[in-house]
């Protein structure tokens, strides 16, 4: 019984470890068949994509949907397509290797949802998706870039708290949508924003809270005025580095600007008028400016004294008007030399100087005096009258400066003293002597050189009425001045003070520091008009008549054949004048030839008509086939045929029919059967 037992126990052993053997093969094949259609299937890029390593371009292909992937695939290429929601399978959700997605010009009208969670960079501009829910956000906890411009999203359709469960977002694009005003809810790691092309019009105080790492600012082509934007609405953003508010409606720049971090400034396409003193204090670190496009005439002096870094001063599209007021910024550009770029600092006046760079007016600004702006206000009496004026940059002409209230004092009438032609002061000697009727010559002398003088009169009016003073800066190397253009039997108060440089090159009254001693007036009285004189001015005024006459007589001819003649050409283009093609008013109904027509009792066209009708067809008698009857149609179609040329019908070069109408002779050498075409 031994020995059964134990052969019958190997067997049994020998049966187990056969069937071991036999299971561990099937396992093993099983293995390899998986692996093999692993390989074969998800690690193979698709048939309609192009692969470069873990790089899959399926981009322009015409896909209604996205194909399966390999699971190494991290940058995903899928714009200009057709994919919509539905386009999107659930199983990309398990591609966690994926970090960018490109999906923008598609045909996606709600925010996807079956993206991978680990995506950090989404493109989706170009589509038409209308909201943002912050449960579909919530599904991309990593996601740092989002590009949603070209859209259909408004302010209403973006949910509460959208962004709270983004964390890690960066970037932020929605230009080109529907907004109305700043997205709420945005998230503190926000660094740039851009929100241009929408039609935001109001900027609450509370628009940035919070967003203290935002660096870029883009609100270009909204609707933005200053009065609609809060005070401290841009103080909050202490880190801003660039902002833009291209193309609104700004008079001013927006104040409280952030000034600490602020490298670019775009101002351009506004309807900035003037630029507040004080408005660029503090941007130490600006290196880019742009004006362009606004309606500035000049800067205030000392508008640029904190922008020690700037680069590039982008000014085009101004009407600049090159001053004195503007020496200021003259003298600035040239200590900054090359280290700053200046583009479109043109002077648009006064007419000496229109089209030409402010950089090159050397010999122009040396003849404006440089003065020191202060706040205080100067008291002025005019002829016993007190006013009193601020010491503002001159904004007239270059060399003459006319004002309604000058801050030159000049004497008071009501002084015990009288003027006469001439004036002594300490360091100055006046004299004035009228040359004729409109010209007074005035000479000086003085006891010490001067860097020049400042030359005013002013014409006296009746009571104690004033005009405008003028006046003029004048070489210190002269002594003599001629004044011209004058009123006749007029007086006239001219005055002068000399000026001297000092070693800080700014313009000072020489002699006592007060103006007052320092100036010297004189008095001079314009005669009145000769007899020859008088007569002269009236035959130049009646030579000047006929020529006049002569003048406005030949601008009214030719005015008159102008519009004859756009008259004649209009009525030959519309053939109802001048045309050979068409009978003239004075033919009679005797002259006109009908051979060629039918007499039907309807006026003559010389269009074609093609009459169809239920069984027959109108077609000339002599030229057309005999009459054949056709199936009966239910529609009935009249309508005009015009030939190509735009005329009547058809002219040949060498067929022109004597009664004055054409033929259809032309149709029938072109090959187009008469049976189709006939006259009624």
């Amino acid at each position: 019984m031994a020995p059964a037992c134990i052969l019958r126990l190997r067997a049994w052993l020998f049966m187990v470890f056969l069937c071991l053997t036999a299971n561990t093969g099937v396992l093993r094949f099983a293995a390899a068949t998986i692996q093999g259609y692993i390989e074969d299937i998800d690690m193979t890029c698709p048939s309609v994509c192009r692969c470069d390593e873990d790089f899959i371009y399926c981009n322009d292909r015409g896909l209604s949907s996205i194909p399966s992937l390999p699971p190494t695939a991290s940058v995903l290429y899928l714009q200009n397509n057709h994919i919509n929601n539905p386009g999107l399978p659930i199983s990309l959700e398990r591609h966690l290797s994926v970090r960018v997605v490109y999906l923008y010009d598609n045909e996606l009208d709600e925010f996807p949802m079956h993206l991978p969670p680990s995506v950090r960079e989404l493109h989706l501009q170009d589509n038409n998706i209308r909201t943002i829910s912050r449960t579909t956000l919530a599904r991309m906890p990593l996601l740092e870039k989002l590009h949603l411009d070209d859209n259909s999203i408004s302010t209403v359709s973006i949910e509460d708290q959208a962004f709270a469960d983004n964390p890690r977002l960066r970037l932020l694009f929605l230009s080109r949508n529907h907004l109305s005003s700043i997205p709420s809810g945005l998230p503190n790691s926000l660094e740039e924003l851009r929100l241009d092309d929408n039609r935001i019009s109001t900027i609450p105080t509370h628009a940035f809270r919070g967003l203290s790492s935002l660096r870029c600012l883009v609100l270009d082509g909204n609707l933005l005025a200053n009065q609609r934007i809060a005070d401290d609405t841009f103080s909050r953003l202490s880190n801003l580095t660039e902002l833009s508010l291209v193309r609104n409606s700004l008079q001013t720049p927006p104040v409280n600007l952030p000034s600490a971090h602020l490298q670019r400034l775009s101002l351009q396409d506004n309807a900035l008028t003037h630029m507040p003193r004080g408005s660029l204090d503090g941007m130490h670190r600006l290196q880019r400016l742009d004006l362009s496009g606004n309606n500035l005439t000049t800067l205030p002096r000392g508008l640029f004294k904190d922008l020690e870094n700037l680069g590039q001063l982008l000014v085009r599209g101004n009407p600049w008007h090159c001053g004195c007021n503007l020496r200021w910024l003259y003298d600035w550009l040239h200590a900054r030399g090359n280290s700053i770029t200046v583009r479109g600092l043109t002077c648009h006046g006064p007419d000496r100087v229109r089209d030409m760079a402010l950089i090159d007016l050397s010999s122009e600004m040396e003849e404006c005096e440089v003065v020191k702006i202060t706040a205080t206000k100067d008291k002025v009496t005019v002829g016993g009258a007190e006013s009193s004026t601020t010491n503002t940059p001159p904004q007239g002409s270059l060399f003459t400066l006319r004002s309604k209230r000058p801050g030159l004092g000049l004497p008071d009438s009501g002084l015990d003293y009288t003027l006469s032609s001439s004036g002594v002061g300490k360091s100055l000697a006046l004299n004035v002597k009228p040359l004729s009727h409109n010209s007074v010559r005035v000479t000086w002398s003085v006891a010490q050189p001067s860097s020049s003088f400042r030359l005013s009169w002013l014409r006296l009016g009746t009571g104690n009425a004033m005009g405008s003073i003028t006046e003029t800066l004048v070489r210190g190397d002269r002594r003599e001045y001629l004044l011209t253009s004058l009123q006749p039997r007029s007086s006239y108060i001219i005055c002068m003070v000399p000026l001297a440089a000092t070693s800080e090159n700014k313009v000072t009254i020489s002699g006592d520091t007060d103006s007052d001693e320092a100036l010297v007036c004189a008095k001079a009285e314009t005669s009145d008009l000769s007899p020859q004189e008088e007569d002269d001015e009236k035959s130049q005024q009646i030579t000047a008549l006929p020529l006049a006459g002569i003048i406005g007589g030949a601008t009214a001819t030719m005015s008159l054949a102008l519009i004859f003649g756009v008259f004649c050409w209009y009525a030959h283009r519309t053939g109802h004048l001048c045309s050979r093609d068409h009978y003239t008013r004075n033919s009679s109904r005797k002259s006109k030839n009908y051979d060629d027509y039918i007499e039907s009792g309807t006026k003559k066209d010389n269009t074609i008509l093609e009459i169809r009708g239920p069984g027959f067809q109108m077609t000339p008698m002599p030229a057309c086939q005999p009459m054949q009857p056709k199936p009966l149609r239910e529609d009935y179609i009249i309508h005009t045929i015009f030939p190509s040329n735009g005329t009547g019908g058809y002219k040949g070069s060498n067929h022109v029919s004597n009664a004055g109408h054409v033929t259809n002779r032309g149709y029938r050498e072109g090959g187009i059967p008469d049976i189709d075409y006939c006259y009624t």
